[in-house]
């Protein structure tokens, strides 16, 4: 069975862990919505938490600040967001993380898409990717790189045209493609037909309807998603799973627990 955990507080992710029963935690490191660079709260240091991640078995990733955008034409954007995923790339590497989630962001209302999938492929050439880079989907925008399967296919094009571009990973989100108008049934197999690769799965319900366009996660079987298309997505990625679902501890406990009873039905 994959892995399953949670988002949780980046202080210190080995007791949030355990306070959820988790396999893995997905984390920050630092302020998500600044840029300023990485900083690891955990007592001890990057070394203290990757011995303590290892000698309790629990599996980390680290989720890249909300504010990088490398897809942008604002230079005052994009080339520090490129020097800031640098930054947390290298971080990510010294905690020993599996992997760093990345948005796909989005150009300017007045510009072509295509200049955005072009510097995406400019920043994946440049990147040196210490640990697995995964870009997630995003649910709104109609600039954005990543709403939506066949936006996705223009993005990964261009990515795997820069040397490097075939280790970028993908992180499916489930709130997201709802949300950004893409139905769930056969979703799995439309993604590997583009990208070849789920790495990641955020397991998320939706606050909002379909196509709403709205980045509101509910708890799992709490929102609109289908719960038996959502299961099937889980169950046919066979990638590790992270819930980014609203509350603390005991909600989240509650939601890996649906995710384990329906991966073992698989």
């Amino acid at each position: 069975m994959p892995v399953v955990g949670a988002h949780v507080e980046q202080t210190d992710p080995i007791a949030e862990a355990r306070a959820r029963g988790a396999d893995a935690v997905q984390i920050f490191l630092g302020d998500p919505q600044g840029w300023k660079g990485p900083e690891v709260r955990y007592p001890g240091g990057a070394e203290a938490l990757r011995t303590a991640a290892a000698d309790a078995g629990v599996t980390i990733y680290v989720h890249a600040p909300y504010v990088l955008n490398v897809a942008t034409t604002n230079n005052r954007i994009r080339i520090p967001s490129r020097k800031l995923l640098q930054r947390h790339v290298d971080a990510a590497a010294e905690i020993g993380a599996a992997g760093i989630v990345v948005h796909g962001g989005h150009v300017l209302a007045a510009d072509d898409p295509a200049v955005g999938f072009d510097n995406w492929r400019k920043c994946v050439a440049g990147l040196d990717a210490k640990v697995p880079v995964l870009i997630e989907n995003t649910a709104g925008g109609n600039r954005a790189m990543a709403r939506g399967v066949e936006r996705l296919a223009q993005l990964w094009a261009a990515v795997l045209e820069a040397e490097g571009g075939a280790e970028i990973g993908f992180c499916l989100d489930t709130c997201h493609f709802y949300a950004g108008g893409e139905e769930l049934a056969g979703l799995v197999d439309r993604v590997r037909a583009v990208t070849g690769r789920i790495d990641l799965v955020h397991a998320n319900d939706s606050r909002d309807a379909f196509d709403s366009g709205a980045d509101r996660h509910a708890n799992l079987g709490e929102g609109t998603l289908p719960p038996d298309e959502l299961a099937d997505v889980l169950r046919q990625a066979g990638a590790p799973v992270i819930v980014e679902t609203p509350g603390g501890a005991e909600e989240h406990r509650t939601d890996i627990a649906w995710v384990r009873e329906r991966l073992q039905g698989a």
